[in-house]
């Protein structure tokens, strides 16, 4: 079975051969930020961390669209909204609406929560499930309207 890091690779690789170098640069600071972690935490890398890794890059992008946006920059927006369609292929397929709302309705019953309190246990345990498919920020909101 491949990992991720291979998949990522194997795109870096056919990016090259099809000489696109803004998916390549992409690509590229991507696999520096994951040799970044394994170099400081001297472990390798497994799917989910990976993972976590390309979450990150895109929630950096996404923030600096906005920034750029506000600043009346749409060259530099673009660039970044361009750079975020790259780093999505390696996600796994989101969640529909309804999966969703099903999967946080599940959680709630399963974790007893019936106030605003019990938000983070709820949360904490959605999160593993969520990774890559679901924005975290959505999700939270979907949570507080269910127990607000």
């Amino acid at each position: 079975m491949t990992t991720l890091k291979d998949q990522i690779t194997e795109v870096l690789k056919t990016s090259m051969r099809a000489r696109d170098m803004a998916q390549v640069t992409v690509i590229r600071s991507l696999q520096a930020a994951i040799k970044q972690i394994e170099v400081d935490e001297r472990k390798e890398l497994d799917d989910a961390q990976v993972l976590a890794v390309i979450e990150k890059q895109i929630k950096q992008r996404k923030e600096s669209v906005k920034a750029f946006e506000g600043a009346g920059r749409e060259d530099l927006a673009s660039k970044e909204q361009a750079e975020i369609e790259v780093l999505s292929q390696f996600l796994p397929e989101a969640m529909t609406e309804e999966e969703l709302d099903s999967l946080i309705e599940q959680t709630i019953v399963a974790q007893g929560a019936t106030s605003m309190k019990d938000m983070g246990k709820v949360m904490n345990s959605l999160r593993p499930l969520i990774a890559g498919r679901a924005d975290p920020a959505l999700v939270s909101s979907k949570i507080k309207a269910k127990l607000g």
